[in-house]
């Protein structure tokens, strides 16, 4: 992979200067950045996955707010143009006098800004211990609130991810509550030209999920994700779609159309909304430690619902990618 890509990056070398090295227990700190990139500005980044969702990670802890604007990490995030990725991460101080450890915010590609992503904590928490960050939990400040990720002995991550949102206003979602705690449960929806039985379930950030009986004969992923994406009337501030097929009382299989990435190979909290969805629906049943195991286009992850204080773990992978240097420029 890293061959490929110093391969096509020598083909446009004014376009964006670029570094790879192996992949390293430890990254080094750069050079920082200022408060706000300028065309044709160097900056250090680290490219890290998790389960294939992948995401540029910025070094801002001497910061409070990112040292790029929506519009540059746009142009990063440009597979084409740019490094490539789902999303730009910026790791920044914790807000003085919060009990926090550091804050994380992020750009999606399309250069809007979620409230939280699973996949990304993750990512972030792999990011700080890399950086020399060397501690066994991390108290993130995010704008869904606080997050705290684990680091396990195994190498994966579990992410205490708070409780669910079932209050559909506040999801938000304009459908009519048809459930306990004023929520949305498979409640009926026309979209794109078809009804769908919709729950809607906030992670600190909205998700739509729908149960299939088949995956691959269903839907018609490429129009019914983004329609459903956009569909404002259902869901004001848009909202991540989740098609999801019961493979086993215990195990789940989804694809994911995020918000404002469009198809991706992984997303953590549309894993944990769905889950939560699934118990609702009597789906699968409430699994205990172990959790469910949910089949995503990058891999699995284990979420357990945890009854005795209703929040939510999940656990899964981070893995470091590549490091180097880009030069900001004004396309595309």
């Amino acid at each position: 992979m890293m061959r490929a890509a110093t391969a096509f990056l020598s083909l446009i070398p004014t376009a964006l200067s670029f570094a790879t090295t192996k992949p390293s227990p430890s990254i080094h700190r750069g050079a920082s950045s200022k408060l706000t990139a300028k065309l044709g500005d160097t900056i250090d980044f680290a490219k890290y996955e998790g389960l294939g969702n992948d995401f540029i990670l910025i070094d801002d802890r001497d910061k409070s707010d990112p040292s790029l604007t929506p519009e540059q990490s746009e142009r990063l995030c440009n597979r084409n143009f740019g490094i490539g990725g789902d999303g730009v991460i910026f790791a920044l101080k914790a807000p003085a006098g919060e009990d926090y450890d550091f804050t994380m915010r992020i750009y999606n590609s399309d250069g809007s800004e979620p409230e939280m992503c699973g996949n990304g904590i993750r990512c972030f928490a792999q990011f700080l211990k890399d950086l020399g960050e060397d501690q066994e939990s991390y108290r993130i400040k995010t704008l869904a609130g606080p997050i705290i990720p684990v680091m396990n002995d195994d190498g994966t991550i579990t992410v205490d991810m708070g409780e669910p949102i079932l209050d559909g206003p506040t999801v938000p979602t304009t459908l009519a509550p048809n459930a306990e705690h004023n929520s949305v449960l498979e409640q009926t929806h026309t979209c794109n030209g078809k009804e769908w039985k919709i729950s809607a379930v906030s992670m600190g950030n909205p998700h739509a999920i729908i149960f299939v009986d088949d995956l691959e004969k269903d839907i018609d992923f490429e129009k019914d994700g983004p329609a459903l994406e956009s569909d404002t009337g259902a869901f004001p501030a848009k909202t991540n779609v989740e098609f999801v097929q019961v493979m086993s009382p215990s195990h789940l299989k989804m694809k994911v159309w995020e918000r404002g990435a469009g198809p991706t190979l992984a997303c953590g909290t549309g894993t944990c909304a769905l889950v939560v969805a699934a118990i609702r629906a009597g789906k699968v049943p409430r699994a205990g430690k172990e959790g469910v195991r949910v089949t995503l286009p990058g891999g699995d992850l284990f979420i357990e619902w945890r009854e005795e204080n209703n929040k939510i773990y999940m656990s899964g992978p981070a893995t470091f990618s590549f490091k180097g240097q880009a030069t900001l420029k004004d396309r595309p």
